[in-house]
C-alpha cells in the first residue's frame, strides 16, 4: 500500500496542477470574454450615439478620446433623423400654452438679432446750384438789368435815401453799423455797370469764334488768360480816348493818382534842430 500510495501522489499533485492551470485558463477566458463583451456593448453604443453627442463627451471628459471610425449611409441617415425629432421636440416644447382657448397666443417679442447689419439705404441728397445748371439757362446781366429797370431806378434810390436819414437819428453803435453796411451794398448795386464787364464777356466770345474756326481747320485751341483779356480791354479803352480827344486828360488824371499814391509810401524829411 505504502508503494502504491507513492506512486499515486506524484499523479495526484499533477492532477491537482492541471486543475490549477485549468482554472487559470477558464478564468482568463471568463475575462477576455467579459472585456470582449463589454467593448462589444460600447461599441454598440458609440453606434447608437450621434456625432454631436460624442463630440460633446469628449469635450467633457468622460469618454475617452478614440479614434472615430466614418459612420455608414444608414448610420447617418439614422443620427439625421433622430436630431431632427431631437429639434422637433424641443420646438413643441417651447411653444407656450395659453390660459384660455378664447385667448390670444402669447409671443415674446425677442427676436435673435442677425449677424449681417440689415442697411436701409437713405435716398442721395442733391445740391443743385442755378448758377451752374442748365436748366437755370444761361446769365444774361444786360438782360436783367433791363427787365428790373424800375428797381433799380425807383425803388434803391427811395431805400438809399432813407437808410441816410435813419443814420442821422440813430444812436445805437450796433444799429449803426448795420445800417452803415446796408447804405453800401445799395450804393454798391445803384453803381454796378454791366457794360464795364460786358467788354471782357465780347473779347472771349470773339476769341472763342476764332478758336472754333481753328478747330475746324485741324488746330489746337487757345484759351485766352484773365491777364490777356484785361490787356485787350485796356487797348480797347486807350483807343476809344484817342478817338473821343480825352486821352490827355485821362492821362493827367491818372498820373496825379500814381503821385500821391507814391507820395504816400516816401519818408518824410526830418525835422532841424
Amino acid at each position: 500500500m505504502k508503494g502504491g500510495s507513492s506512486k499515486f501522489e506524484p499523479s495526484s499533485s499533477k492532477i491537482v496542477f492541471d486543475d490549477s492551470e485549468d482554472d487559470d485558463d477558464d478564468e482568463d477566458q471568463s475575462v477576455s470574454s467579459l472585456s470582449s463583451s463589454d467593448e462589444e456593448e460600447e461599441e454598440e453604443k458609440g453606434k447608437e450615439l450621434t456625432l454631436e453627442e460624442i463630440h460633446r463627451l469628449r469635450a467633457d471628459g468622460s469618454r475617452p478620446a478614440a479614434p472615430l471610425m466614418k459612420p455608414s449611409f444608414s448610420q447617418a441617415k439614422k443620427n439625421t433623423g433622430r436630431a431632427a425629432d431631437k429639434n422637433i421636440k424641443f420646438s413643441e416644447a417651447k411653444k407656450p400654452a395659453r390660459a384660455n382657448k378664447n385667448r390670444p397666443m402669447e409671443l415674446s417679442s425677442r427676436r435673435p438679432v442677425s449677424r449681417f447689419r440689415e442697411v436701409i439705404q437713405a435716398p442721395k441728397k442733391v445740391v443743385r446750384d442755378p448758377r451752374f445748371d442748365s436748366l437755370a439757362g444761361n446769365v444774361d446781366p444786360e438782360g436783367f438789368r433791363k427787365r428790373y429797370k424800375f428797381f433799380f431806378e425807383e425803388k434803391l434810390p427811395v431805400e438809399r435815401e432813407e437808410l441816410k436819414k435813419k443814420l442821422k437819428k440813430t444812436r445805437n453803435p450796433e444799429e449803426v453799423d448795420e445800417l452803415k453796411d446796408e447804405l453800401t451794398y445799395v450804393e454798391k448795386l445803384l453803381k454796378y455797370d454791366p457794360s464795364t464787364n460786358s467788354k471782357g464777356r465780347s473779347i472771349l466770345t470773339e476769341h472763342k469764334k476764332k478758336e472754333r474756326e481753328a478747330a475746324k481747320m485741324g488746330k489746337k485751341p487757345y484759351y485766352l488768360k484773365q491777364s490777356e483779356i484785361r490787356k485787350q480791354e485796356l487797348i480797347e479803352k486807350y483807343n476809344s480816348l484817342k478817338e473821343s480827344g480825352k486821352l490827355s486828360s485821362f492821362l493827367d488824371k491818372r498820373r496825379k493818382k500814381n503821385a500821391t499814391k507814391d507820395h504816400r509810401y516816401m519818408p518824410y524829411r526830418r525835422s532841424e534842430q
